[in-house]
């Protein structure tokens, strides 16, 4: 079998320019790509610096994909935000006025918290204990 990895993940929002200011303003994201696909239509895809898969933020169209802005895992957690330095990054984005869901927690596999985004996705802002510095004194 030849490699393979997920290139992006739809993520319906009511409005580009809105999804651009959090996830480029607020989250610190990439702008990758912005490009006019006419009738009012965009291919706008975002990603934390350096990643390999992005989001494409598509815009609703019609009532149904409305719907579904915010609900795409059905209230899960549906997004995991991975950091190397989870207190800089929960600090910079407090900052920024994200709003999160519950105070951090350290748990066995690492630092978590719940955040939304303002569509009403939920997110964990997490580093993996694998990804934490150690802290031997040799």
């Amino acid at each position: 079998m030849t490699a393979s990895f997920i290139s992006q993940v739809t993520l319906v929002v009511p409005d580009y320019d809105e999804a651009i200011a959090f996830y480029v303003g607020a989250l610190g994201f990439d702008l990758l790509e912005d490009t006019p696909r006419g009738a009012g239509k965009r291919w706008v895809r975002v990603a934390p610096p350096g990643a390999q898969t992005a989001l494409l933020l598509a815009k609703a169209d019609g009532p149904e994909q409305a719907r579904a802005i915010g609900q795409q895992t059905g209230g899960r957690v549906g997004f995991f935000l991975e950091v190397s330095d989870f207190d800089a990054a929960h600090q910079a984005m407090l900052e920024k006025g994200v709003e999160f869901l519950e105070a951090p927690r350290h748990e066995d596999y690492g630092s978590v918290a719940v955040f939304r985004d303002p569509f009403g996705n939920r997110w964990d802002l997490i580093q993996s204990r694998a990804s934490k510095p150690s802290s031997n004194s040799d």
